[in-house]
């Protein structure tokens, strides 16, 4: 999708606070190249298995609760805590943020929780969460025409992983365009799917906070707020019954706050300022497989050999995009 292994914004921007030198032309220089450690691979593990049971448990969440205001409630919760642990751990300081960063940080937050995962969860009350899975897979391809518009040339092995990814998703998806699937619900996913990877996109080249897991506070409670504030200008408030939410819908947000927030979003915001981009975004091959499977173990939604076939071509596509990563 971009040269292997090379993010261009983020190398672009430790350029520019760096030292002039007159050693070489600028454009004769390589550009940086961020090293895929081991550190890099258990964030991305945390985010491709939690992420991926997390359509799961919004499903189950939205059983008996409302969706912004539930998404809301995760969100500002996770990010609320989030922020204590780092008060405690390393001191108030590693809140502090410029006005800049702070707006970056909020900018990002919006598209990414309000807009990105808002959406789904607004979806997921028509449609079946695997196939709201399945449907996160265009955000590689969004982040190639991203870094197009841009500019950044996509690489042969990643934009073949891409394509080869979406044929994938192609055939996972042939058996759910029936009847029981909501167009709607479909054209909420794919708007989601374009901020959140505007929001990836765009956190990489705008001065966010230099502490990342400060950023994903700050991000998780911005876009929370924002859910909250949907959730009301909508009226899911009214006839809003705590009673008459269900345990296993409790028990759902809250390993949507622990895992999927705060573990997995913080692992995922690291990520964008630690590794290339497009090898992040490989989580939208992977998560569908997790949250396919585990739909059709508990809530019984349909699994058959397209599917099966689907996630085979899909894991393909993560691999050639990973392998062109990891040659550079």
């Amino acid at each position: 999708m971009t040269s292997p292994a090379v993010d261009p914004a983020p190398a672009a921007r430790r350029a520019a606070s760096a030292p002039r030198t007159p050693a070489a032309p600028a454009a004769s220089s390589p550009p940086a190249r961020r090293r895929i450690t081991g550190a890099v691979w258990a964030a991305l593990g945390i985010v491709y298995v939690v992420w991926g049971s997390t359509y799961l448990g919004i499903r189950i969440v939205v059983e008996t609760m409302p969706p912004f205001l539930s998404a809301g409630t995760r969100f500002v919760t996770a990010g609320l805590l989030l922020a204590g642990i780092i008060a405690w751990r390393q001191g108030p300081a590693a809140l502090k943020v410029t006005r800049r960063q702070l707006g970056s940080a909020v900018l990002v937050g919006l598209l990414l929780i309000l807009g990105g995962n808002g959406l789904v969860v607004l979806a997921e009350t028509s449609i079946p969460s695997g196939l709201a899975a399945l449907l996160i897979s265009v955000v590689p391809a969004w982040v190639v025409v991203l870094k197009a518009a841009t500019g950044l040339r996509p690489s042969a092995g990643g934009l073949a992983g891409v394509l080869l990814g979406l044929t994938g998703l192609g055939v996972l998806t042939l058996p759910g365009l029936s009847g029981d699937v909501k167009a709607g619900g479909v054209a909420l996913v794919v708007v989601a799917t374009f901020l959140w990877s505007l929001g990836s996109f765009s956190s990489a080249r705008l001065p966010m906070p230099a502490n990342p897991f400060a950023a994903s506070a700050y991000e998780m409670v911005a876009g929370g707020l924002g859910g909250l504030a949907v959730g009301l200008v909508r009226g899911e408030q009214h006839g809003l019954d705590l009673g008459e939410v269900s345990t296993r819908s409790w028990a759902a947000l809250a390993y949507l706050i622990v895992f999927g927030s705060l573990i997995a979003f913080t692992a995922y915001a690291w990520l964008l300022q630690a590794a290339p981009l497009s090898l992040v975004a490989t989580y939208a091959y992977v998560n569908p497989v997790v949250a396919v499977a585990l739909g059709a173990l508990v809530l019984n939604e349909a699994l058959s050999w397209p599917i099966v076939l689907g996630g085979a071509i899909v894991v393909g596509g993560v691999w050639l995009i990973v392998s062109t990563e990891r040659r550079g």
